[in-house]
């Protein structure tokens, strides 16, 4: 008996351990943003209204056209954040233009009509797609979410030219989804440089009025 009472114990232990990971488990997802609303989606771009369960003092919505959110994105470039001994190599390689220009066009309206139609709690979530390397197995990848509290514009990167499979038998699938791969972590760089500070979280932002009303925006903005 006192054999059976030991296993008995070590069996309700082990399911209580079994239950205790699945509540934090559960408990994790639940605090990840969610989406509220699919704006866009074809097999080059997907944008998404995405709704923070934290709250938030976003000013949204904003009006910002196609043309203002190219010349915003066109002054971003990136490489992955390294540690060291691998950051010592990375620095010395200068970071990447975040977009091509046939990218921006394809994404570009459709940010802006998310702009529009995000709240306060919301921010605009988006993916870009392109062929992968290995042609119908999977998709070369930049993904990330954008808002704003004026002044300011945030831009967090998660996937840049990540490749994603995208077959059954991968680790995702869009009619059988598993976790993708977990997102990177990046530096972020704006010029001109001026524009690129900090908020009082000391989180990296641009003052995108600013740079919109100045003539290196190359846009016309009215204000």
């Amino acid at each position: 008996m006192q054999k059976t009472f030991i296993k008995g114990g070590r069996r309700g232990a082990y399911l209580l351990a079994l239950m205790l990971a699945w509540a934090l488990a559960s408990a994790g997802c639940a605090r990840l943003p969610y989406t509220t609303k699919t704006i866009h989606e074809d097999s080059r771009v997907v944008v998404a209204v995405q709704r923070d369960v934290q709250p938030q003092t976003y000013t949204h919505p904003v009006q910002l056209t196609g043309a203002e959110l190219s010349s915003l994105l066109r002054g971003f470039s990136i490489r992955e954040q390294q540690h060291l001994p691998l950051r010592w190599f990375a620095e010395e390689q200068p970071p990447k233009p975040l977009f091509r220009e046939d990218d921006l066009q394809a994404l570009a309206p459709y940010l802006a009509q998310g702009f529009q139609e995000v709240g306060p709690n919301d921010r605009v979530h988006f993916e870009v797609r392109n062929p992968g390397f290995n042609t119908g197995y999977g998709r070369d990848t930049i993904a990330g979410w954008m808002a704003v509290r004026d002044p300011y514009l945030y831009l967090t990167i998660e996937y840049f030219h990540t490749q994603i499979p995208v077959r059954k038998s991968d680790d995702y699938d869009s009619n059988y989804p598993l976790p993708p791969p977990a997102p990177k972590e990046y530096l972020l760089y704006f010029e001109p440089r001026r524009f690129y500070s900090r908020d009082e979280k000391r989180v990296p932002v641009v003052e995108y009025r600013q740079f919109l009303k100045s003539g290196e925006a190359g846009v016309t903005v009215p204000r």
